[in-house]
């Protein structure tokens, strides 16, 4: 699936010392040429880090720097002290499962599971010949920093990369993984989702608590360094603010177009997914040097307490446990809802993904509607006269290949206006039908970002190619056993009397209102709105994360009322986290007209 990342407004100001921001490396041929360096005199030095990294370009820059500087060093590639391909495969196997679209989360497993110990002792002995010999010596890739080789190390390193960028390598199969040089060898996806990032993500969280030097190396020819103190201190000041996040923008099987009003993408020809704030997204810090910063949003996550609040960190460690997405639907003609229509899914309890994904919580939804046009609908549930068993049969003859001419016979249809909210608790047959914005706020259930909606039926359709920019791509594959397993069978009366949620007053003083909807016993969190024309405030009580998108208006600065240089600034339909730990603040709209937020919290703190 192609992505799209959008930098605009999306950097967060932290306030470093100057003399910290003296101590950052900017520049691939400065942070190689410093590296070197630290080899002098024989030092071993372990350069650790994520999938993604272009180890080898690095390799080569810091070996021409030790050239030009005479200082002699010899490089293994850890890389070689992984187990056979085959051996690898079988501990995945597991993991990966016999399910065509999701596995089984490894929570127990570390990398050392992936080792060969002869060749890390093997590695271990040649650093010690190179010391006795004056040679430097460096060991570089995913899991150098394991514990054998980091008590005998001079300096550890931890060169980082996100998510997207790493997805963009491993799909055109250029990603290297445990044990092979492509992915492109037969690497699933789900060997990632459910197996390799957890074992990286442990490594990742060790290898942080002892480095001496952070590389952001998402960018191989624009490596930026600083110390481990310095880096623990930018970490330290992004979550005392509000947090904004790269966005991503993707094409999808109904593919809108209000985009091309809002933002400018290029390459992107048709949108339907937007993500606005997740476990999946980057962070761009500026920290006053003359580049930004550019981490996951997972090492976020090593300041808990602080970012998503004490009921949260116990509840689901190491989980952001909300997200926020924008799902285009605009057409400038009218399309049929076979085209303009999400797929008709539904989504898993907390406890169905325990039992069968071993993840930790499950996805609870909402749709709140941003932007409504002519003709603007949502589907969600079925007709009080829908025969159920024959609408099963039809989906599952199906296998979204043969078309279901009557399906509007069995989903209820909505009409839609802008302020409308939808509760959509797991099991609940749903889909954006079009000719709307919807921002969708829910639960994320995954530490890895892993995506759980059970499609049911997608019309049959052609989805989107983005190499040739056509809808010619292959109808998208259904998950019909766990849709009808996870199926509460909602019906249309239902839908009306308990899934339409209405705004509540909650607060305010005749200048600004906040409203909570009403809500359901199933639903984790609350969704609540905030209207103003150039002031309002809120609290997160130390213990609620809020996520918040400014849905009308230009911009909006958000600032803490008892630390006011903390703050940052949105535009419209964009969102940022404001950590559990941020307490009370204001939002200050600038341009004096109406404005309004839309956030989500839990509801336990």
């Amino acid at each position: 699936m192609p992505l799209y990342e959008y930098y605009e407004n999306a950097e967060n100001k932290v306030r470093l010392r100057e003399e910290q921001i003296k101590q950052v490396t900017i520049g691939t041929q400065k942070v190689c040429r410093q590296i070197a360096e630290l080899c002098k005199d024989g030092k071993r030095i372990l350069i650790d880090g994520w999938y993604g990294v272009d180890f080898q370009h690095m390799i080569h820059e810091i070996a021409q720097s030790a050239q030009e500087q005479k200082i002699k060093v010899n490089f293994l590639d850890f890389n070689d002290c992984y187990l056979p391909v085959e051996k690898i495969e079988e501990y995945q196997k597991p993991y990966v499962g016999e399910d065509p679209s999701f596995g089984w989360v490894n929570s127990e497993g570390t990398l050392e599971d992936l080792l060969e110990e002869a060749s890390v002792e093997r590695f271990l002995e040649q650093a010690e010949e190179n010391t006795k010999e004056g040679m430097g010596t460096i060991i570089y890739g995913p899991g150098a920093s394991v514990e054998k080789l980091s008590n005998k190390a001079s300096y550890v390193l931890y060169a980082d990369f996100t998510m997207q960028p790493m997805l963009w390598q491993m799909w055109d199969g250029e990603l290297e993984t445990f044990g092979r040089k492509l992915s492109k060898d037969g690497y699933s996806w789900k060997a990632y989702y459910y197996n390799d990032f957890y074992l990286l993500y442990r490594n990742k969280k060790q290898a942080l608590k002892k480095i001496d030097f952070f590389i952001d190396a998402v960018k191989a020819k624009e490596l930026k360094m600083m110390p481990e103190d310095v880096y623990q201190d930018m970490v330290d000041e992004v979550v005392k603010q509000p947090v904004k996040q790269v966005k991503i923008l993707q094409p999808g099987p109904w593919g809108a177009y209000r985009y091309k009003d809002l933002w400018k993408v290029d390459g992107l020809e048709c949108n339907a997914w937007n993500e606005l704030a997740g476990i999946e997204l980057s962070i761009l810090i500026d920290i006053g040097a003359e580049a930004n910063i550019n981490i996951p949003c997972q090492n976020l996550m090593q300041r808990p307490e602080q970012l998503v609040g004490p009921y949260a960190t116990k509840e689901w460690p190491d989980l952001l446990p909300l997200q926020v997405w924008l799902d285009d639907g605009y057409f400038s003609e009218e399309v049929p809802f076979e085209r303009s229509s999400m797929p008709m899914h539904d989504h898993p309890s907390t406890d169905y993904v325990k039992r069968n994904f071993n993840e930790p919580l499950g996805r609870y939804e909402t749709y709140y509607i941003v932007e409504s046009y002519k003709g603007s609908s949502t589907w969600m549930g079925y007709k009080e006269t829908a025969d159920l068993e024959e609408w099963e049969h039809l989906c599952r003859e199906s296998e979204n290949q043969i078309p279901i001419p009557n399906w509007q016979d069995y989903v209820c249809r909505w009409d839609t206006n802008v302020g409308d909210l939808f509760l959509i608790p797991p099991g609940t047959t749903h889909g954006h039908g079009g000719n709307q914005m919807i921002l969708e706020m829910d639960t994320g259930p995954s530490v890895a970002g892993t995506e759980y909606s059970f499609f049911t039926f997608d019309f049959a359709r052609h989805t989107w190619d983005d190499t040739t920019k056509t809808m010619t791509a292959k109808p998208m594959n259904m998950h019909l056993k766990h849709s009808f397993n996870n199926q509460k069978w909602i019906r249309e009366t239902r839908v009306k009397d308990v899934h339409r949620a209405r705004p509540i007053a909650v607060d305010g003083n005749g200048r600004y209102r906040k409203d909570q909807y009403t809500t359901i016993r199933e639903m984790p969190f609350h969704i609540e709105r905030i209207f103003l024309e150039k002031q309002a405030f809120n609290d997160t009580e130390g213990k609620y994360m809020h996520m918040v998108t400014l849905t009308e208006g230009k911009s909006i600065t958000i600032r803490s009322i008892d630390h006011p240089e903390y703050s940052t600034t949105i535009e419209r339909l964009q969102a940022c986290i404001i950590p559990a730990g941020f307490g009370r603040h204001e939002y200050i709209n600038e341009d004096g007209a109406h404005a309004m937020l839309v956030l989500i919290r839990l509801k336990k703190g």
